[in-house]
């Protein structure tokens, strides 16, 4: 079968033709992705819930909660890149069936942990196994749809994270109070066994119906493979890179990593000291702080949703990008002055959980102004690395100072204050991106 760029194609030329091919290939692959994140996220945050318990039960100081939960991030980052890079050699049907499979696995194993060692360890394993499964899946849109969709695209897909949280607290604070002393298991327990059931099972589904690409798709007839290539070529981006290793070496991409570290922090912190603040403040049972951890999340979905795609309709990324950093920041800022205060904290916290999820979608149009051919891979990865190293920091540093100051108000304050630099070191990237543009030939479609 030769390709569509090398044979005579007949293309769609009505709009709605084309339209329908790609609601067709979103139909298939998207709701299917976006579930398989959000038991990805599930049984990354889960812990935040399990604390409520686990830390009483096992005797862990929040130090010890915090680098346990941190260093899911240091296995993530170690990992990451060597993940994606043989995502893109053997394909991502194996490659992400296999990452579903062995995290569940290990987030499974979490419910036998008894010191602190322990408790370390199998964090630690689980970031190594979840390592690459983001970067992997946002690699493997890029391959399906050009640059002009991906906004909205990426928006749906992300939309699993916050749904996480919106579905996950209810039923995680369900889990461990109904099930609290079963068979002899504390509910914290039974929350991380149960809850790894579903990333074991959808990482089996994923190994049997993915493809790997276009062309190994069999719900699509070959026309509408022929369109869906052809549209890649035809709004490809200026290509820039040629081999992973540059990547490393481009301080654009470096400075990326930056911004998507700082937008991790606020979204980290959220999800794992958000019950903690709730407990403290008096808002009752493990059920009923479950349910109000997912007030952030609902805002989140909405906002990322609309932001998504008014990015795409607009054409625009780094303005819609730099506004949320903005809201972000202030919002964290703002919370550090009103931890007295349940519901005024809960609102800031709403705001700055909204805006940090909302600019995900954007941010990660982004790598593709910069990237291309063989280094998108990597560099994806490599930005996703370095933005894990905000979720160690939100966890570790956090737990550090709320166990010397006994308050989390200084963590917020300094995470805070890194959002609003992040969004001037977005403001000077835009400036190194257009006149970049403005010196090299132009495709024929381009996002803003």
């Amino acid at each position: 079968m030769q390709p569509a760029a090398t044979r005579n194609v007949t293309l769609p030329v009505d709009p709605a033709a084309s339209e329908a091919i790609y609601r067709k290939v979103s139909l298939r692959l998207i709701p299917f992705f976006c579930l398989c994140y959000f038991a990805a996220y599930l049984d990354r945050i889960n812990v935040g819930i399990a604390k409520l318990q686990m830390l009483d039960q096992l005797k862990f100081s929040d130090t010890v909660y915090g680098l346990g939960a941190g260093l899911f991030f240091i296995g993530y980052i170690l990992l990451e890149v060597p993940s994606n890079v043989i995502l893109s050699r053997v394909g991502a049907r194996i490659w992400l069936g296999r990452i579903m499979v062995t995290w569940g696995l290990l987030s499974a194993a979490t419910m036998l942990v008894q010191t602190p060692t322990q408790f370390y360890l199998v964090r630690f394993l689980l970031g190594a196994a979840e390592a690459g499964f983001l970067p992997g899946i946002l690699y493997y849109l890029t391959l399906w749809y050009p640059a002009r969709r991906r906004g909205r695209i990426f928006g749906l897909f992300l939309v699993g994270l916050p749904l996480a949280s919106v579905l996950g607290g209810p039923l995680s604070g369900w889990i461990m109070t109904a099930f609290h002393g079963v068979n002899g298991w504390a509910g914290w327990q039974w929350l991380f066994l149960l809850e790894a059931v579903p990333s074991v099972v959808l990482g089996i589904a994923l190994f049997m119906v993915l493809p790997n690409n276009i062309r190994s798709a069999r719900w699509l007839d070959d026309s509408e493979k022929d369109h869906l290539e052809a549209e890649l070529k035809k709004h490809a981006e200026p290509e820039q890179k040629h081999n992973a290793m540059q990547a490393f070496r481009d301080p654009k991409i470096l400075l990326l990593g930056f911004i998507d570290m700082t937008i991790a922090v606020a979204t980290y912190i959220v999800s794992f000291w958000l019950p903690s603040m709730l407990k403290e403040a008096g808002a009752g049972s493990a059920f009923t702080i479950g349910w109000l951890t997912a007030i952030p999340s609902v805002a989140a979905i909405v906002l990322m949703l609309v932001v998504s795609a008014s990015s795409d309709r607009r054409k625009e990324r780094w303005g819609h990008l730099t506004l949320t950093l903005v809201v972000t920041g202030m919002a964290l800022i703002a919370t550090a002055q009103s931890t007295h205060s349940l519901v005024l904290s809960l609102v800031l916290l709403t705001v700055a959980n909204a805006f940090a999820f909302a600019s995900f979608p954007v941010f990660w149009c982004l790598p593709s102004l910069f990237l291309s051919g063989t280094a998108a891979a990597a560099g994806i990865a490599l930005i996703n690395s370095i933005a894990n190293l905000g979720g160690f920091a939100a966890t570790f540093v956090v737990g550090w100072i709320k166990d010397a100051t006994g308050s989390q108000s200084t963590g917020l304050m300094l995470f805070g204050g890194l959002l609003l630099v992040s969004a001037i070191a977005t403001f000077l990237l835009r400036g190194v991106e257009q006149r970049a543009r403005s010196i090299q030939p132009q495709p024929s479609v381009q996002p803003g």
